[in-house]
């Protein structure tokens, strides 16, 4: 799937990423505009699919920026307050519009396998990011979206 050398530390996990991150587009692209902006993913804080998306997205392109350091030799460690960046995250995306998430998400995802693909040696800290950013995160979110979409869709159907 992933087109690098076999030699590449990281080759299977980029592939399940990729698998990850089509069936998550796979999902979002069966949904109205209307859909992906109605409130109830979470209730508590009120969620919507534009939300779940812009808050992967944004994980996403913030393990961009830990590979780089990575790279740089610049890296502080994953001791970092994910209840406190999940709440910088959401606020900074809140009330962007659709296209703007979207676009969000695709390029945070592509700057941060550009970054993981540079990664010459595998590490803890890498493999830390990978699981809080890439297949590990769908994974915490795909489960529910697949049951909101659902409530959605039924939501849709009983309206008609």
């Amino acid at each position: 799937m992933t087109d690098l050398p076999a030699t590449q530390p990281y080759l299977a996990d980029l592939d399940a990423e990729a698998q990850g991150w089509r069936h998550l587009v796979e999902i979002v692209r069966s949904l109205t505009l209307e859909q992906r902006l109605a409130p109830g993913y979470y209730v508590d804080p009120a969620w919507s699919v534009r939300d779940v998306v812009g808050h992967i997205g944004t994980w996403l392109a913030e393990a961009g920026v830990q590979f780089e350091r990575l790279q740089a030799g610049t890296y502080e460690g994953h001791d970092v307050d994910i209840d406190g960046l999940n709440a910088t995250f959401l606020e900074a995306m809140r009330d962007q519009p659709w296209d703007v998430t979207w676009t969000q998400a695709n390029a945070g995802r592509t700057r941060m396998r550009q970054a993981w693909t540079e990664l010459r040696e595998p590490s803890e800290e890498a493999a830390w990011w990978i699981r809080k950013s890439g297949v590990d995160h769908y994974d915490e979110h795909l489960d529910r979206l697949e049951e909101w979409v659902g409530e959605l869709r039924r939501h849709a159907e009983r309206s008609r």
